[in-house]
């Protein structure tokens, strides 16, 4: 962990230093330390790669953690964010935005991702919810699938029968692309990724109770529905921040946590922090690839997530069995 978390500032650096126009590292450390408004390197360090950055800071450990959180709750190995339904929930509302409202802006439209991403979440958590025996995560899961394909195609057809501008603006989007985040998003992504860790904290004893199954969860007294609707609105506040912000970001959120609890064991009281840096390692490490491999162009960090992301999670699959949720 100390060696993951001295690489996190390694990459940190990077990202300050590394893009179209490569900035000195002594000179990234004086714009960060003794900001001078007249130095163009300056400018570009404090305005530009200093807020992408904290995005991509806070992406990487929202994505962590909504997906420490979705595997434990419920206990599937395979679970990612986008499974309740929430990278789909904000696509449909990004694009319902831009082609009817007029969001022009990430400021703009990350509000729309929010919304969408909420109304998903709820709508998956009331289809999986049956009347007779509550909240069920099988039944969370089979909800968020189905809802899932449902907004796919309701995005395909606002795509479809809009003009180019929704169509550049959502590929952009999908990339799971950094480039032209501000610094006003970066203080709603930083309230509801810290509301969202709040309440981890909060359900990581009963994470671990629910590993032993709902039946001794109960009888040592856990009370279930309580655990599960917290947890829920954990991914939901976490995942829904990272997707409205960044873009659907895929694997980081599925590998992260099965290489957190391969170091760490299964407690999840440190999985989740765990989880969180991990994703924030690969995820900046997308980031600062994207803006490499294309130079001076730049390619997603979303793609380069995919590219990094799998790899690595085949090669946690083949060398050790899962740890068992």
């Amino acid at each position: 962990m100390v060696l993951t978390g001295a690489l996190l500032l390694v990459l940190t650096a990077a990202s300050l230093a590394l893009g179209s126009r490569t900035v000195p590292l002594h000179e990234t450390w004086t714009a960060v330390t003794a900001y001078d408004a007249t130095n163009d390197l300056h400018l570009v360090v404090r305005e530009l790669r200093v807020p992408r950055t904290a995005l991509v800071l806070l992406v990487g450990v929202a994505l962590g953690l909504s997906g420490a959180v979705l595997q434990a709750v419920t206990r599937n190995p395979l679970a990612e964010p986008g499974l309740l339904g929430v990278s789909g929930g904000a696509a449909a509302a990004i694009v319902v935005g831009i082609a009817f409202f007029g969001a022009t802006t990430v400021a703009g439209y990350v509000w729309f991702g929010f919304a969408g991403a909420g109304a998903a979440a709820v709508a998956v958590f009331l289809l999986g919810r049956a009347h007779d025996a509550g909240t069920n995560p099988v039944r969370l899961v089979l909800a968020g699938a189905a809802l899932s394909i449902v907004l796919a195609a309701l995005t395909q057809l606002v795509v479809l029968n809009t003009g180019d501008r929704v169509l550049q603006a959502l590929r952009q989007w999908m990339t799971g692309s950094f480039q032209g985040r501000g610094a006003e998003v970066v203080p709603v992504v930083a309230g509801a990724v810290l509301l969202g860790a709040l309440v981890c904290v909060a359900v990581a004893p009963g994470l671990n109770a629910m590993s032993l199954g709902q039946d001794l969860a109960t009888a040592l007294g856990l009370d279930l529905r309580r655990t599960v609707v917290l947890a829920t609105v954990a991914v939901l506040v976490l995942a829904g921040a990272a997707t409205a912000a960044a873009g659907p970001v895929a694997f980081l959120g599925l590998a992260a946590p099965h290489a957190a609890r391969l170091v760490v064991g299964p407690d999840q009281r440190r999985v989740l922090p765990a989880s969180a840096l991990a994703a924030t390692v690969l995820l900046l490490v997308a980031d600062v690839a994207g803006r490499l491999v294309d130079h001076p162009q730049e390619v997603g960090a979303g793609v380069m997530a995919a590219l990094v992301g799998g790899p690595v999670f085949v090669a946690l699959a083949r060398r050790r069995r899962f740890v068992r949720l």
